[in-house]
């Protein structure tokens, strides 16, 4: 343990240098424009890897941007650990909400994080968290020695829904063959309580055209004698909730998955200081499906979001127009046993079915993917509990995260093991937001608790 800390100290403004190295490439699988950074990125993670200690590396080509593997395989009799991360990032807009350059790292005391925080796109997501894994196989190699076999399967498409990976991972699973997955891309409850996230929400992402007009017109000729794209996609919209914020999809709840009063009240042991969360968002009060808490809200049960929605003249000035389209894109989050294709076939034919006849409806399907849960009795769970203890002092807290890591559910079915999740950010971090960040202690913490993941593992393995 001693000489991990010491060498992780000696070395730390070093990791910090090579992590801002890789956070400076724009890495947006969103965005066409930067196809060219994104093969950068991956040479670039290929060269992490190679320098961290794996002995075998390659760049897989994909239908979209390619996947990087890499391995530090010392034993076959050993299990296998596999690391699963992604190196592009979502795209940093709005830019005018930054502090800083999205791709030029600084790192500055906050509240949050009084020994600094990293600020930057990808600083938590994934780059600063995948990152860890990479300095904890140097750890390892230069201290204690590697108590398991390793592979690293890091991909570009996370932010746009893994639409190739699952093809390449049918099609390499002796590559990857492994006794457990570790993924780091989710988060903990605090500094000083440290938590393993068991459960992901699925997720079903759609769009929605509504069509009036053949073209644009003149509010004041037409107005009032035919229907308003956005007038009537706001309404359909709104109708999609009840008064009591559950969705009004028919079906929408037939498989959810609902947890006995004892699990719920595993919930309600979850620090949680509803206060402290208002004023973090600035809000005056909480909103959402009656007859839960806020924390079961955004963990154990589904929700329907408009994540965008335009149409019409949104440019300077005024002009008084009828669109002839509007648009909007939607989200779902699911819990265990909602099926994503199941729900996204129920919501395209629930809101072409309430559309009036005076537009036409488009829906188009997105991405999507299964929710997942993680026994907590399983070698797994018992191994990164022990990690987490022995580095925080403290037991972790098991908790159901809101977020979807789609391809988890597939890793099972394709691979047969189970992914541990363990994230190091904060729920503040502001992910997926401008100034997204990730704490300088986090980063360092997570690099000092993964090879003690590793150890546990291969222990218990052992019997």
């Amino acid at each position: 343990m001693k000489s991990t800390l010491s060498y992780i100290q000696k070395n730390k403004k070093r990791f910090l240098e090579e992590l801002f190295a890789l956070i400076r490439i724009p890495s947006i699988s969103a965005d066409p424009a930067y196809a060219g950074e994104m093969q950068k990125a991956a040479e670039k993670v290929e060269m992490l890897l190679q320098e961290s200690g794996c002995t075998h590396t390659q760049i897989y080509a994909t239908a979209g941007y390619p996947v990087v593997y890499g391995s530090c395989l010392v034993d076959p009799k050993l299990p296998t650990v596999l690391v699963y991360g992604h190196y592009d990032v979502q795209p940093p807009d709005p830019l005018d909400l930054w502090d800083n350059d999205p791709f030029d790292p600084i790192v500055k005391k906050i509240k949050t994080h009084p020994e600094g925080a990293i600020f930057a796109r990808g600083a938590c997501d994934d780059k600063g968290q995948f990152f860890m894994h990479l300095k904890a196989l140097e750890v390892m190699l230069k201290t204690d020695g590697l108590p398991c076999n390793v592979k690293f399967m890091i991909e570009g498409e996370e932010e746009v829904g893994s639409d190739n990976l699952e093809a390449f991972v049918r099609e390499h699973t002796d590559l990857l063959s492994n006794d457990v997955i570790l993924i780091s891309d989710t988060g903990m409850l605090a500094n000083d309580t440290p938590s393993i996230t068991t459960g992901l929400r699925g997720l079903s992402y759609m769009e929605v055209e509504v069509t009036g007009p053949n073209r644009d017109l003149h509010s004041g000729l037409y107005g009032g004698a035919v229907a308003n794209p956005i007038n009537i996609l706001t309404q359909m919209i709104a109708s999609l909730h009840d008064k009591n914020n559950h969705v009004t999809i028919p079906g929408f709840y037939d498989k959810v998955e609902v947890l006995e009063n004892a699990d719920r009240k595993e919930i309600e042991k979850i620090p949680f200081s509803l206060s402290a969360y208002k004023a973090a968002l600035d809000i005056e009060d909480i909103h959402g499906e009656e007859g839960y808490s806020t924390l079961e809200r955004k963990s154990i049960r589904p929700t329907l979001d408009v994540n965008g929605i335009w149409g019409g003249y949104t440019g300077e000035g005024a002009k008084t127009v009828i669109p002839s389209k509007a648009f909007a894109k939607i989200s779902m989050r699911l819990v265990p046993n909602q099926d994503w294709k199941k729900i996204s076939q129920l919501f395209a034919d629930h809101f072409k079915a309430i559309a009036p006849k005076s537009v036409k409806v488009k829906v188009t399907e997105h991405h999507g993917g299964q929710g997942y849960v993680m026994p907590t009795s399983g070698v797994e769970f018992q191994a990164a509990s022990q990690a987490y203890e022995k580095t925080f002092g403290k037991p972790p807290i098991a908790v159901r995260d809101g977020g979807s890591i789609p391809i988890v559910a597939l890793f099972e079915e394709t691979l047969g093991s189970k992914t541990v999740l363990m994230g190091f950010g904060l729920d503040s971090d502001a992910i997926h937001s401008p100034n997204e960040h990730f704490g300088v202690f986090n980063f360092l913490k997570g690099i000092e608790t993964i090879p003690e993941f590793h150890k546990a593992f291969a222990n218990l393995k052992k019997g």
